[in-house]
């Protein structure tokens, strides 16, 4: 018995950080074969790895498919996904195949709340802007409107989505002034008692928002909600960030909201594709802020999720509980 458990492979999709190899070298249970690169495994490597494994560990940018867990074969029994997002896996596949699914949600929470903070005082405030004037030469002498953007002080914040990263959002930005926190989604929260959150219909937190921060799951329901008509609600005084899945907005419509002044502006760390392309329309536009999807990109936070993904993983192969699994 000893001996089958020795011998189970895993394959991993990228290098991930050091915390989370060290605990796979050192469990004694598995041979890991690794994608030893920072970019992405090419789909061609990423079937021919995962064949035979008993366990797999990947990432986001990986499409878990049909096409996938037939090159695992009947060995597979654990997927870990470094992330805390799961809509790159076919999940109806995986369940009726019994394949159990690890996740990294709560450890990326406080990382990405305080990242989607950094983002909306940088957006609202033309941070960006205001360093790119300095460096060419821009900064004349004061001028009482010149570079002058938005505060949180006395204003109405809009949370779509108050799960647990929307939570530790709200909890961030309350101590700023905010003025009213309006929260949407399918049901409303007891917790949200905390920030003192209003529970109201999407359309009237769009309407009445100074600030709108999309903080929900990637559903069906949630694929281009923030559309035409979305933006159309929005005051032109808004402020709209997108920290949770760029899928969830319709980028040409937020582009001619943009540049239109249907709306302020905009900041996301989320786009589709990922990476954006460098001439794609929004990048055109100063008042829209674009980072390379970074809401988790601590160092600390990044080695816990790589420890919990391995963690995951050896519960997965072993049959024990999972520190974090995805019941489905």
């Amino acid at each position: 018995m000893e001996r089958s458990i020795s011998i189970m492979k895993v394959f991993i999709t990228r290098r991930i950080p050091q915390e989370g190899m060290k605990i796979l070298s050192q469990a004694g249970v598995c041979k890991v074969s690794l994608w030893d690169s920072d970019e992405p495994v090419p789909r061609v490597e990423l079937l021919k790895g995962v064949e035979g494994a008993h366990g797999l560990l990947c990432l986001l940018s990986d499409k878990i498919d049909t096409e996938v867990l037939d090159a695992a074969g009947p060995n597979l029994k654990v997927i870990s996904t470094l992330s805390v997002g799961f809509d790159h896996m076919a999940m109806d596949e995986i369940k009726k195949r019994g394949v159990r699914v690890g996740y990294t949600p709560d450890v990326l929470t406080d990382a990405t709340a305080e990242l989607t903070v950094a983002l909306l005082l940088a957006t609202a405030r033309r941070l960006p802007e205001g360093v790119v004037e300095v460096k060419n030469g821009g900064w004349s002498t004061w001028k009482p409107l010149w570079l002058c953007g938005y505060g949180l002080s006395g204003s109405t914040v809009g949370v779509i989505g108050l799960g647990r990263i929307g939570m530790a959002i709200a909890r961030r930005l309350n101590p700023f002034g905010v003025k009213r926190l309006l929260y949407s989604g399918r049901t409303a929260k007891s917790y949200a008692a905390e920030v003192e959150g209003e529970y109201v219909p999407l359309d009237t937190l769009v309407s009445e928002s100074d600030f709108v921060v999309v903080s929900c799951a990637l559903t069906p329901e949630t694929q281009g909600l923030c559309n035409k008509d979305f933006f159309s609600k929005m005051k032109n005084t808004a402020v709209f960030i997108n920290t949770s899945r760029g899928a969830v907005v319709n980028q040409e419509d937020l582009y001619q909201a943009l540049s239109s002044g249907q709306i302020a502006c905009a900041g996301l760390d989320v786009t589709t594709p990922e990476p954006l392309p460098t001439d794609h329309p929004l990048l055109t536009l100063k008042n829209c802020v674009v980072l390379p999807h970074i809401g988790s990109a601590t160092y600390s936070t990044r080695g816990i999720m790589a420890e919990l993904s391995a963690n995951n993983l050896l519960a997965g192969l072993q049959g024990t509980d999972m520190p974090s699994e995805l019941k489905f």
